[in-house]
């Protein structure tokens, strides 16, 4: 079993490593500098604007809010990669690894709302007047081409069924590791088990009920965490300065970046920052398409502004929390026990148990929140939803991914996952960069309806594609 593992994940590593030396790092920056100035700074411009439309209700009663549908996306967002995953960056790249992250939710702000808008704008309704949609449906309906829509749509569900869902396993039974009752034989089994059956039950209750628990769930565990983080901070006051002189100073330590690419501070931050924010990856789209909202921009902003609660929030508040913390950050401390070892420094042994106890929730919504891509996935292969047999045997198989997940290494858990979501960079990005113009427009006739004073209402015959859009004629 370990001999058949390893050789996969020889495989799988270096294929990934190819993507990530160094096409997926900067595709990635130079799309968002694209977009960012082609937007004009709408990250910061429309900053406020995106706090208020977040808050709006639907169009037309039963249909999904622009705050529903961002708490499906920051769901999938919001997850393990936001401890662990800022704990693997810091102890892999160092403290300047902190920095790209930020670069890449900055950046990617500008590309979610991009990716988001199209969406909007292609977006397929339901019969029952509600709407899904996502980067396969605007590849078919803008560029005509439904094949490159069902290649994506693939590697979604296995991105997120298999890659980022084994991932979410195993980073919730490492943060178990620091008890007396854990047994590395056994307890991962147990715990992947457990996990897989709680999934199954949520999941065998539709998309309905995931959007319900997932807009209880994610709000609430944000905040506490973000509390507790900031109450770390402020009693390690004295360190703060010099913590931020340390992620500044190594992250445009440039000699040490380019001598080391694959390890360096700009490869771990970007790696995990995509991870954690999903800024490009196209993603969020699926879920920013089904919003009932009366102009796309809408949720354009929306999801641009779930980027920032990611990355700029809840990743910044593991890190300075950790980094805060005086502990060293190290290779071999890479993931869970780094943080559990800051966390019992700070806290005490209030410190592992917060952390399982955050991981245990973080990793549930991640789950569900990743699988609700998957289903809108499968619609669009077979043009309809499958038949409640085939449904019923692929979340039981997702079921078993889960429980796998928490029985393999570490290793090949996250270049699994760092192999599927480069693939969809380099589908995706592309994509959005040929459809820009188009969101770029969308974005044009929102302000200006804003500056007139008006809430405003999309009319696809405003930016020339009249008779192009299922959803907006």
């Amino acid at each position: 079993m370990n001999q058949v593992l390893d050789g996969i994940d020889k495989v799988v590593t270096a294929i990934s490593g190819v993507l990530y030396m160094p096409w997926v790092p900067f595709l990635l920056l130079a799309a968002g500098l694209f977009f960012t100035f082609r937007s004009k700074f709408m990250q910061v411009r429309l900053l406020g604007e995106s706090f208020r439309v977040v808050s709006e209700k639907p169009k037309t009663k039963g249909g999904i809010s622009s705050f529903g549908a961002l708490m499906v996306s920051t769901a999938s967002r919001v997850g393990t990669g936001n401890i662990v995953g800022v704990s693997t960056a810091i102890c892999m790249g160092g403290y300047g690894a902190v920095f790209w992250m930020w670069m890449t939710a900055i950046l990617g702000g500008a590309t979610s709302f991009i990716e988001s808008t199209l969406a909007q704008v292609y977006k397929r309704k339901n019969p029952d007047g509600t709407y899904f949609g996502g980067p396969s449906y605007y590849m078919e309906t803008a560029l005509k081409k439904r094949w490159l829509g069902v290649i994506f749509a693939v590697i979604i569900i296995l991105t997120y069924a298999v890659g980022y869902n084994m991932l979410a396993s195993y980073n919730l039974q490492s943060s178990f590791s620091a008890f007396s009752f854990y047994h590395e034989g056994s307890t991962p089994l147990v715990i992947g088990i457990i996990l897989a059956l709680l999934f199954a039950v949520c999941v065998m209750g539709g998309a309905k009920r995931l959007t319900k628990i997932t807009g209880a769930l994610v709000p609430i565990m944000g905040i506490f965490y973000v509390a507790v983080a900031v109450v770390v901070v402020v009693g390690n006051a004295s360190i703060v300065p010099e913590v931020f002189r340390n992620i500044f100073a190594s992250a445009f330590d440039f000699p040490a970046i380019f001598g080391g690419f694959t390890g360096s501070c700009m490869m771990e931050g970007i790696k995990r920052g995509l991870y954690s924010n999903e800024a490009g990856m196209g993603s969020a789209p699926n879920a920013a398409a089904t919003a009932d909202v009366s102009h796309p921009a809408k949720q354009g902003l929306v999801q641009m502004l779930a980027v920032f609660i990611d990355t700029l929030l809840i990743c910044s508040a593991t890190a300075l929390m950790c980094l805060c913390s005086g502990v060293v950050p190290t290779t071999e401390a890479a993931g869970a026990p780094y943080v559990q070892a800051a966390l019992q420094t700070a806290l005490g042994d209030f410190g592992p148990v917060f952390i399982a106890v955050s991981m245990a929730l973080f990793a549930f919504t991640t789950l569900i929140g990743n699988y609700y891509y998957c289903e809108g996935c499968l619609r669009f292969i077979f043009k309809k939803f499958p038949s409640h047999r085939f449904m019923t045997g692929f979340r039981i198989i997702a079921a078993v991914v889960v429980m796998l997940g928490a029985i393999i290494t570490m290793q090949l858990a996250w270049d699994t996952a760092d192999l599927f979501q480069a693939l969809m960079v380099i589908i995706n990005v592309p994509v959005i960069l040929i459809l820009s113009r188009t969101a770029v427009k969308v974005l044009k006739d929102y302000t200006t309806q804003r500056k007139a004073g008006k809430n405003p209402e999309f009319k696809s015959a405003n930016v020339g594609l009249e008779g192009k859009t299922e959803a907006w004629e």
